[in-house]
């Protein structure tokens, strides 16, 4: 009865932080104009649900997350306008399905560090750097064409020294990069803030690093 009580009570939790994420994924702090944003805090509540429940159901969690942010960029923000045959599976995959189930692997340090906050930091970092590395292959695969406006349109030096050093592939590949990491970096940061903010509070991170063992 015990073991049945724990697996209801896990898949409600992950249900409200599933559903906590998406909510704070609507909140922007700022976005970009062609897709991308840092937002108050949404990657942390699917970090904790990796973090509880370790990399196999974290998995699953946040690609069920990925999913939803799929569904949701379809209908809401037209993430799919102009693509066409492979193009669709491609970023569905890239920018969506795979770009948010690499998430489950924020708890890889669970049990191989004693400090839970530093495991629970050092795991979400490297598992966002995952979702940056499926961004980044999607921009450079999709969008790599739109490289010379873009820095074009920088309308500095660095734009410039982009367009003046390099071109073809390799251009693509640093502005599909240089995109990317402008607002994934930042949502790291605030994600790595939220985690730590939440690991101090004694009573959360206890809940957190036990998940349902202790019921």
């Amino acid at each position: 009865m015990k073991n049945v009580s724990n697996k209801t009570l896990r898949l409600v939790t992950s249900g409200v932080l599933i559903g906590l994420a998406t909510v704070l994924s609507m909140i922007k702090v700022f976005a970009l104009p062609f897709g991308g944003s840092v937002t108050l805090f949404s990657m942390v509540p699917i970090l904790v649900l990796s973090y509880m429940y370790g990399v196999k159901w974290g998995l699953l969690g946040c690609t069920v997350y990925g999913v939803l942010q799929m569904v949701l960029g379809a209908t809401m923000s037209q993430a799919f306008a102009g693509l066409e045959g492979w193009t669709v599976p491609v970023m569905a995959l890239l920018d969506y399905i795979v770009a948010y189930m690499v998430i489950g692997f924020s708890s890889m340090l669970k049990n191989k560090l004693k400090n839970h906050t530093a495991a629970f930091s050092i795991g979400a970092s490297v598992a966002i750097l995952l979702r940056l590395v499926c961004h980044f292959l999607s921009g450079w695969i999709l969008w790599g064409s739109y490289a010379a406006s873009y820095f074009e349109e920088m309308n500095n030096s660095f734009g410039a020294f982009m367009l003046t050093n390099f071109d073809g592939q390799l251009l693509a590949a640093l502005y599909s990069l240089v995109y990317n990491a402008s607002y994934m970096l930042p949502e790291l940061v605030m994600s790595v803030i939220g985690i730590v903010a939440l690991m101090a509070v004694k009573p959360l991170r206890e809940r957190i690093i036990a998940g349902n063992k202790n019921l």
